[in-house]
């Protein structure tokens, strides 16, 4: 779920390299006891995820009502109930390189994402208190 880089083609894509991780928003009303050794945030009913290019909040979390396009955060089904934020198009954000590219939780069919990375709960509980802000995630 997650939108991504894209292609002059409008193709949607994990970008590849060597991003860390900003910080762990997540669902308190689902999940609790979490164990990291990054910045927390609890997602809100409110809260998404700029995707739109022409707004100057792409690539940025927001709260809702939004007048631009925007990605919600809190949702129905789980995937976002762990959601590690990496360091990628943040510094600077450029237009149309992609926003919203997170490791989360994985739907329990394994469905493909937008861009994103995702994982089995019992996985990603497993190695988070092992993340901290100098931690790599290589996508290749």
């Amino acid at each position: 779920m997650g939108l991504t880089k894209k292609k002059a083609e409008g193709d949607l894509k994990t970008p590849k390299g060597s991003f860390n991780f900003r910080y762990l928003m997540y669902r308190s009303d689902r999940i609790s006891n979490i164990r990291t050794k990054l910045k927390k945030i609890k997602i809100k009913k409110k809260f998404g995820w700029c995707d739109d290019a022409s707004s100057n909040d792409y690539n940025k979390l927001i709260q809702f009502p939004f007048k631009k396009k925007a990605e919600r955060l809190y949702l129905k089904e789980n995937v976002y109930d762990l959601v590690l934020v990496m360091n990628y198009n943040v510094n600077p954000i450029l237009k149309n390189k992609g926003s919203a590219i997170f490791l989360h939780l994985a739907n329990k069919k394994f469905s493909s994402t937008k861009g994103c990375i995702a994982i089995k709960k019992k996985d990603f509980l497993k190695i988070l208190p092992s993340i901290n802000k100098k931690t790599k995630i290589v996508i290749f």
